[in-house]
C-alpha cells in the first residue's frame, strides 16, 4: 500500500476547498495511507519580513527533511519536472517508499529546500495558489491510483 503525506504552509480557509480535499481523501483511503499536515504560516506586512519568513519556513522544512531521511521527498515547485497523469501514476507505483509533497506559502521554497529534495515535480506551467495546489496533488494522487488500478476515472 502506497505511503503518503502532503505536508503544506497555511491551512485551507475556503470550506468547498476543505471539502474536496477530504472526498479524495476518502475516495484514497482503500489504495494508500495518505495524510496532510498543516505547516503554520507566518504573516509578513512589510518587504523586509519576506526574508523572514522564507528562512522560517526553510527550517521547518529541514527539520521534516531530516527526520524522514528514509522518505522521498517531492517539492512542488513550478521550475520542477512536469509529468503526465499516466507518467505520474508509474513514478508512484516504481516508489516503495513514503512520498513526501512539500507545498511551500505564497513565497515559495528557498534553493535550499529545493536542493534538499530529491525530487522537484512541477504541477502545471500555470502557477496556482497553495490551496488549490493541494487539490490538484491530491486529485492526481488519486488518479494516478486509479490509472494503475484500472478503474474508470481517467479517460
Amino acid at each position: 500500500m502506497l505511503k503518503i503525506k502532503i505536508i503544506a504552509v497555511g491551512g485551507i480557509k475556503e470550506k468547498s476547498y476543505k471539502d474536496l480535499i477530504l472526498e479524495y481523501k476518502k475516495r484514497l483511503k482503500p489504495y494508500a495511507k495518505f495524510e496532510i499536515i498543516e505547516l503554520q504560516s507566518e504573516p509578513f506586512r512589510r518587504e523586509q519580513d519576506k526574508e523572514k519568513v522564507k528562512k522560517n519556513e526553510e527550517e521547518k522544512f529541514l527539520k521534516i527533511i531530516e527526520k524522514n531521511s528514509e522518505s522521498l521527498i517531492v517539492a512542488l515547485d513550478e521550475n520542477g519536472r512536469g509529468l503526465t497523469s499516466r507518467e505520474f501514476a508509474v513514478f508512484l507505483e516504481q516508489e516503495k517508499r513514503e512520498i513526501i509533497f512539500l507545498i511551500a506559502g505564497t513565497l515559495g521554497f528557498t534553493e535550499k529546500i529545493k536542493k534538499s529534495a530529491q525530487i522537484n515535480l512541477s504541477l502545471s506551467l500555470l502557477t496556482f495558489p497553495h490551496e488549490m495546489a493541494r487539490i490538484i496533488l491530491t486529485e492526481q494522487i488519486y488518479r494516478a491510483i486509479t490509472i494503475l488500478k484500472n478503474k474508470k476515472y481517467h479517460y
